[in-house]
């Protein structure tokens, strides 16, 4: 019994520490505008640096960014960020994504990540669900450095491609398992 309480101590300890840190960073943005701008903003950093992403999202059906995520956790861990779907460069809904995770993990760091829908299969299944986990419906290739450099839009045979980006601060660990996207009124 004496486990149990000490993990619901530390969880309680946890919540009310990254709480002020998800509150006050970037990633709850304030507004459809605040998000577009840090969507903006991400789209051109990510192809600035990754030039196979314009080709890959003028193939899309669409993109879904968030542009800013916070993750913070010491054992038991949480997540919180704000994006938007574009479709044809032009913002059509607006999505939260949210995780709590627990194993070894210590930190916080910030990133963002972009989702490249690549057909309307996957588009239409992330506007019918009502809070679409991850993990649960189409296939998912969650893109690194080395994938990517070899990656040509005549190789792509998953429905969806992830791309992480802007990674700062210090956390064991990063995925996508788990994480829940809802789309949501801005």
């Amino acid at each position: 019994m004496k486990t149990y309480t000490w993990l619901l101590v530390l969880f309680i300890g946890i919540v009310l520490g990254v709480t002020p840190v998800v509150r006050e960073g970037t990633a709850a943005a304030e507004s459809a505008a605040e998000i577009d701008y840090q969507v903006d903003a991400a789209l051109q950093d990510l192809s600035a640096k990754y030039p196979w992403s314009v080709e890959m999202a003028r193939q899309a059906k669409g993109v879904l960014v968030f542009p800013s995520i916070v993750k913070g956790g010491f054992f038991v861990g949480g997540q919180y960020g704000e994006g938007a779907l574009r479709k044809r460069s032009k913002t059509v809904a607006y999505y939260n994504t949210v995780s709590l995770s627990y194993g070894f993990q210590f930190g916080i760091q910030q990133y963002g990540y972009a989702m490249f829908f690549m057909n309307e299969a996957s588009l239409q299944y992330l506007d019918k669900s009502d809070g679409w986990e991850i993990g649960v419906g189409p296939s998912i290739v969650v893109m690194d450095e080395g994938m990517a450099r070899s990656f040509t839009t005549t190789t792509e045979l998953a429905d969806i491609y992830a791309f992480f980006f802007d990674q700062t601060g210090l956390m064991g660990g990063l995925g996508l398992q788990g994480t829940k996207i809802t789309r949501i009124d801005k």
